[in-house]
């Protein structure tokens, strides 16, 4: 990420956070309201939106919805003093990725961002296995064995417990005429479907 929006009608909040993510090395824009944030985001891009739920002139959540309606998909970090079930049901619903409860120190924003990155480390993971099924599974189909074969190991190194992927190596060494090792990344892919 390298473009962060900061949305808070509080300055010292948008002060704190502006230094934070500057010093984490992004680039910051901040607005004081909803409106001045939904201008901004029709002019610019931007890889994550703090945004706060109580503003005056547009709410947080009206402010989501009408990125949401924009087809904007960038992720969003709810900034809230008043915390509800309603908020935080409507906000998920909306794709909100995390809530930032006021107050927080510097170490509670880097822990959100962390977990943030890990969150979209694990999607790319999961993204990247998707990729190698899907043409382990054409070759498969074509017959392909040896090319599927180390496309499956590949895929194995990045996701140890995905058991579909020793299914299918499974199934590419029966192919090979290899029953035991057949046998063997089956029995393993029956320890990790459970």
């Amino acid at each position: 990420m390298e473009k962060v929006l900061i949305v808070d009608d509080t300055k010292n909040i948008r002060l704190l956070l502006t230094k934070c993510m500057m010093h984490e090395g992004y680039q910051v824009e901040s607005a004081d309201d909803g409106l001045k944030a939904l201008e901004l985001l029709k002019t610019s891009k931007f890889d994550l939106i703090f945004l706060d739920i109580k503003m005056p002139k547009l709410s947080g959540t009206e402010v989501l919805k009408c990125i949401r309606e924009m087809e904007i998909h960038t992720p969003v970090i709810i900034i809230t003093a008043y915390p509800t079930v309603k908020n935080a049901v409507e906000c998920t619903k909306l794709g909100v990725v995390n809530y930032l409860q006021k107050p927080f120190t510097v170490e509670k924003i880097r822990s959100v961002l962390n977990e943030l990155m890990s969150r979209q480390q694990d999607y790319s993971i999961c993204k990247e296995t998707e990729n190698y099924l899907k043409e382990a599974k054409e070759l498969l189909d074509a017959g392909c064995f040896p090319d599927s074969l180390k496309i499956l190991k590949a895929a194995v190194s990045r996701e140890l417990d995905n058991a579909e992927l020793y299914l299918l190596i499974s199934e590419t060494y029966r192919g090979l005429g290899n029953q035991e090792n057949a046998e063997r990344f089956y029995k393993t892919y029956q320890l990790f479907k459970k």
